[in-house]
């Protein structure tokens, strides 16, 4: 199973960026799919999740009405639209899979089957 994170790079505050995950080895319709992200000497915390249709998604507080998630069952890809950003959000994201569900994503990486390559942008002021 591959997970491979891309979109990252350097945006200035108040800017958007779109990050994408692709998946390859696995039913990737069979899999609810998330975002953690980690800022360097952080915890690695959940930023959303999405469920195997689509339908159901979660975010965290820090990122509620900033962010949206999306996935292409038909492309193996799911997706994070950021926006608003701050330098805060600056730190690895890393894409994660699942064949429990979106909602245990919110349990941390103890609801983390795979995990993928994570990319990296920095905010500036």
């Amino acid at each position: 199973v591959q997970l491979q994170a891309s979109g990252g790079g350097q945006v200035q505050a108040r800017d958007s960026l779109r990050l994408s995950c692709a998946a390859s080895g696995l039913i990737f319709s069979s899999y609810a799919m998330g975002w953690f992200r980690q800022a360097l000497g952080k915890e690695r915390e959940f930023v959303a999740s999405i469920s195997k249709s689509g339908g159901t998604t979660y975010y965290g507080d820090s990122v509620k009405g900033r962010f949206t998630v999306s996935r292409d069952n038909a492309k193996n890809t799911m997706y994070l639209q950021l926006s608003s950003l701050n330098p805060e959000d600056t730190a690895v994201y890393y894409c994660a899979a699942n064949r429990w569900g979106a909602m245990q994503f919110l349990d941390g990486p103890s609801g983390v089957y795979y995990w993928g390559k994570g990319t990296k942008f920095t905010v500036s002021s």
